[in-house]
């Protein structure tokens, strides 16, 4: 099946979270705790706050996880063992989705949020805006939030070892641009892609193309990707950097 196969919910938005059960970093690293709540629960609430968002679906191979979404009240898409591996493309889980709810339900939405569990600070706002900048592209494929990186991050700056000698990465760029004010601006990605559905299938790429950037504050952009990040979320939230109104209001719901 391609996209010509697809039904396309016109103007519909759901929410997508890849969250399967293996982790290398850290066991069941989707759930496991940050700031008092599993960790995917923060974009999923997000995502359930969102006025543009009409239903929010989790594919996982996961019991727990499984269990996690129901807790608080997720659609759960069962993904099939063989794409639960960690050499698995988040590509072919995307496609699997698409075409098994086009196939069992009658039809997709046209517009997907895509959202990691590793990331924990998306806020409402980003994904409507998201939606709002795509649909008022009608030649982008998809919208991502991006954030600034920072000097010593810019790829200009990378270095690579040879026979055991570090060098620069891009040496001659990097002796033109010797200095902040000289490179060009690069941007990291930030929390949430939104995605046309068609676009991502013909494309095989969740970052459908042309994509548009969407800023957002550097500090929504952590991935809580290892034991490093969660101290570090965790310590940004204490000390009131960021704020999530939006938990606060579906714990008084739960």
């Amino acid at each position: 099946m391609t996209s010509e196969n697809l039904n396309i919910m016109k103007d519909e938005c759901w929410g997508f979270i890849p969250a399967r059960g293996g982790s290398k970093s850290i066991k069941l690293k989707n759930i496991h705790p940050f700031a008092g709540r599993p960790l995917m629960d923060y974009c999923a609430l997000a995502a359930k706050a969102a006025s543009s968002i009409s239903r929010v679906i989790c594919s996982t191979d996961s019991v727990a996880i499984s269990e996690n979404c129901k807790a608080i009240d997720i659609e759960v898409h069962n993904r099939p063992s063989e794409l639960g591996g960690d050499q698995i493309r988040v590509t072919e889980v995307f496609s699997h989705f698409l075409l098994d709810m086009n196939e069992k339900e009658g039809g997709v939405a046209e517009y997907i949020a895509f959202l990691q569990p590793t990331s924990p600070f998306i806020l409402p706002e980003q994904l409507d805006d998201c939606l709002e900048l795509l649909k008022s592209s009608p030649h982008a494929g998809s919208v991502q939030t991006v954030v600034d990186c920072p000097h010593q991050q810019h790829a200009i700056n990378q270095r690579v070892i040879v026979e055991g000698e570090l060098r620069f990465a891009f040496a001659d760029d990097q002796f033109t641009s010797y200095n902040k004010q000289l490179k060009q601006p690069h941007f990291l990605f930030g929390n949430v892609i939104l995605v046309r559905s068609e676009a991502a299938l013909e494309q095989n790429k969740v970052f459908a193309e042309p994509s548009l950037p969407l800023m957002i504050d550097y500090v929504f952009g952590l991935d809580a990707d290892g034991p490093l990040e969660f101290p570090m979320g965790e310590f940004l939230l204490e000390k009131g950097f960021l704020e999530l109104p939006f938990l606060s209001q579906a714990k008084t719901a739960e």
